[in-house]
């Protein structure tokens, strides 16, 4: 149950093997380059640094564009990725492949141009759109806009509020001796346009009197003939924009067998920016090139023999317990702990030195998950969900943990179900019931959540003593490791004897024993206190533990409370169901209610089964605090690598 052993690394190469060095260490996926010390810092070597930060912007650059050309290939070539990314097998030549690797950037390339064509045509056409939308008021005006006042005569374009009487100012213009005639051109519900033809010498005086009601010039540059035939110019370079984004489209669109080539070109450059940020962090002086870092004891072997082959000069050594905050951390993990992962990302990795959480809480976590659920049913669906998900999609990481934890839990909720005689709660029941009037149909049960629910209480809450004193357990061989015997005698010896004591005088065999672990609290609690402080570390120790362990015991009633809600639940649903005595319409009830129950039990399982393992359990014994163990290798979204 102890973690993944750790090495420090030191490894000394010649600067041109640099390149060829981070790729076998990339291939080899057990070693994690660690920053430099401070102490090896030296300004003549921010020149070649800067260089390695360059070269990562420059492949960042490539990954965002390769995102992109996916994402034109998704939305115009209509190709969808689902819920889950089905993973291609590809052989490590081919992920390698230089050639594969510049088709794939020629195609990236002419995908994001098309982009980049289609945005200008859509910007100019935004424009022209503006344009067409500013001259359609005018489109009745038989006047060229582009004419120029004479010496004698102006003429203005002008609009004004749609309230202004524009009757009156015609009448205001031309009546008196203002040589001026106010032409309406056209109105909406903001604005009236207007067109004002007038001797230039009456220009102030008539242009004073429009001022008056809001009257306000407007021009038009760069435009010849009148407005109507400037939008129908405008009409065809819509279309022709049109015909061209219609182009280009079609163009994205028959890119779309392309995805699998960029979904590859796109691992490939993920994996190029994650061995640049390695070489970020390896110094160098242009002759020879230094790192530092870690590496598992176990793999030690295989990197030998290639820094070996590559001419490395090297050491590993034992890390300090100094340094253990500084040690990342690595967890064993087989075909049953490794699902349990998600939950320890969850909560926090341990602490470098201390034990795998994992093997400890895996059988807990999954019997609880069964027992709060608790349906063959249920327990069907999650089983073949999960195996369909990760024998088709092949899915990694998280994604994958979460499928495998859920395939494990599964199995229990089935067996758990089998137990209490639930298949969707009493679906059969009520199905027989309606096709059989008068026939009584159960599934056989050791025990039901509506008829046993004391004994499930009661079961609960010893499940929940059984796991707490598994965690007292770890703590008690943690501290007789680390020599801390008489903190383990005092702490889980003495209420391990009270518990004993207390069990026995509740049976009437006898009750010394419980007086002794009475002695013991009272002289554990105090020991290393001085004066006062003794009764009052008594008194402290005794509230403490007894209101701590009473809680936390009773908080495993949750138990029998989700398994009892989750039946209880789907029993009514079947129940509404059955009422009109039609076999569609339960189907329909009963299916979608216990849809609901299904959704609402696997998460609520998940969290109060999590809530158990993080305050009840990991408290006895966890030490967190650990960083993840990040080894430069090669790490895929869109394929899995098979080696030759």
């Amino acid at each position: 149950m102890a973690i993944v052993k750790m090495k420090k690394l030191r490894v000394v190469a010649m600067a041109e093997e640099r390149d060829a060095l981070l790729g076998e260490l990339l291939r080899l996926g057990c070693v994690e380059i660690s920053e430099p010390d401070g102490q090896l810092e030296d300004p003549a070597l921010s020149a070649p640094l800067a260089r390695n930060v360059c070269a990562l912007m420059d492949t960042k650059g490539s990954v965002a564009d390769v995102t992109t050309a996916l994402g034109a290939i998704r939305r115009y070539a209509a190709v969808k990725d689902g819920m889950f990314i089905k993973r291609t097998p590809v052989k490590e030549s081919e992920f390698h492949s230089a050639d594969s690797a510049e088709q794939a950037r020629e195609t990236c390339e002419k995908i994001n141009g098309l982009l980049a064509q289609l945005y200008n045509i859509e910007c100019d056409e935004g424009r022209v759109a503006s344009q067409a939308a500013a001259l359609t008021p005018w489109k009745d005006l038989d006047f060229p806009l582009e004419t120029q006042d004479t010496a004698h005569v102006v003429f203005r374009m002008g609009v004004c509020p749609a309230a202004a009487d524009v009757g009156a100012l015609r009448a205001e213009l031309g009546g008196g001796e203002l040589a001026a005639e106010l032409y309406p051109v056209g109105a909406d519900k903001t604005q009236q346009y207007l067109f004002l033809i007038c001797h230039r010498a009456d220009e102030p005086a008539a242009m004073e009197i429009l001022r008056r009601v809001g009257f306000s010039v407007v021009t038009f540059s760069d435009y010849i003939g009148t407005p109507a035939k400037n939008l129908e110019a405008i009409a065809c370079c819509v279309q022709e924009a049109r015909a061209e984004q219609a182009r280009i489209t079609d163009e994205l669109a028959a890119c779309g067998g392309a995805r699998d080539a960029l979904r590859l070109h796109s691992d490939r450059l993920n994996t190029e920016a994650a061995q640049d940020e390695d070489a970020r962090r390896i110094l160098t002086d242009g002759t020879i090139v230094f790192f530092e870092g870690w590496v598992p004891a176990e793999a030690e072997g295989r990197l030998a023999a290639l820094l070996e082959k590559r001419g490395c000069a090297w050491e590993t050594a034992e890390p300090s317990e100094e340094e253990y905050p500084d040690v990342p951390v690595q967890l064993k993990n087989n075909w049953l702990t490794k699902p349990l992962n998600m939950v320890t990302d969850m909560y926090s990795l341990p602490a470098y030195g201390s034990l795998d959480p994992n093997p400890l809480m895996a059988p807990f976590f999954i019997l609880f998950y069964g027992i709060m659920m608790a349906d063959m049913g249920y327990g069907l669906l999650m089983l073949l969900a999960s195996s369909i998900v990760l024998k088709k999609y092949r899915p990694k990481g998280g994604t994958e943990h979460f499928f495998s934890l859920m395939r494990l839990c599964g199995v229990s909720v089935f067996i758990i179900g089998a137990l209490t005689g639930g298949f969707f709660g009493d679906f059969l029941t009520q199905l027989v019931g309606i096709i059989s009037p008068g026939t009584v149909f159960t599934l056989p049960a050791l025990f039901t959540p509506l008829d046993d629910t004391l004994m499930i209480l009661i079961g609960s809450m010893c499940l929940g003593f059984v796991q707490i004193n598994v965690g007292m357990a770890v703590s008690f061989y943690k501290k007789l490791k680390r020599g801390q015997i008489m903190d383990a005698l005092w702490e889980e010896v003495t209420w391990w004897v009270v518990f004993l004591g207390g069990g026995l005088a509740a049976l009437g065999v006898t009750k010394l024993v419980l007086l002794i672990g009475g002695v013991m609290v009272l002289v554990g609690s105090g020991w290393n206190a001085k004066g006062f402080g003794k009764v009052g570390a008594v008194f402290g120790s005794l509230y403490n533990h007894v209101t701590g362990y009473f809680g936390d015991i009773l908080s495993y009633s949750r138990l029998m409370a989700l398994m009892l809600a989750g039946s209880v639940i789907a029993q009514v649903f079947n129940t509404l169901g059955a009422i009109p005595g039609n076999v569609v319409v339960f189907l329909i009830i009963s299916l979608a209610g216990n849809a609901l129950n299904f959704a609402l039990n696997l998460l609520g399982c998940y969290v109060h089964d999590l809530r158990l393992q993080c305050l009840e359990y990991f408290n006895k014994f966890y030490e967190d605090g650990g960083k993840r163990f990040r080894p430069l290798e090669i790490k895929t979204k869109y394929v899995d690598i098979v080696k030759e």
